[in-house]
């Protein structure tokens, strides 16, 4: 059973930066998207973006295009999020997520494999 699990999650200042972390563990990944969601309080989740097996694709939602960068490093397992020009409204809790379906990865409805989520706070 794969496990993802998030680090690289706190409190930063707007306009600042952080880089999210997700490691996979208990099983291999081969041709999955791995994505990014995340949680507001009080709101629904929302996708961030997610990255092809490959890294030659990627997509983002349009409220963090340019601001936000995800990458891949297979030999470790692992996926980024490297977040710049932070914004109050980015506060969330921020889930890593594995599918091997395109569609399924963007609406987040029947991901194979979710994370259980790091908090990232951004003050003003």
């Amino acid at each position: 059973q794969v496990q993802l699990v998030e680090s690289g999650g706190g409190l930063v200042q707007a306009g600042g930066s952080l880089r999210l972390s997700c490691a996979a563990s208990g099983g291999t990944l081969s041709s999955y998207y791995m994505g990014w969601f995340r949680q507001a309080p009080g709101k629904e989740r929302e996708f961030v973006g997610t990255i092809s097996w490959s890294s030659s694709n990627t997509y983002y939602a349009d409220s963090v295009k340019g601001r936000f960068t995800i990458s891949r490093d297979n030999a470790k397992n692992t996926v980024y999020l490297q977040m710049s020009s932070l914004k109050t409204e980015d506060t969330a809790v921020y889930y890593c997520a594995a599918d091997p379906n395109i569609g399924t990865i963007r609406s987040g409805y029947g991901v194979d494999y979710w994370g259980k989520g790091t908090l990232v706070t951004v003050s003003s």
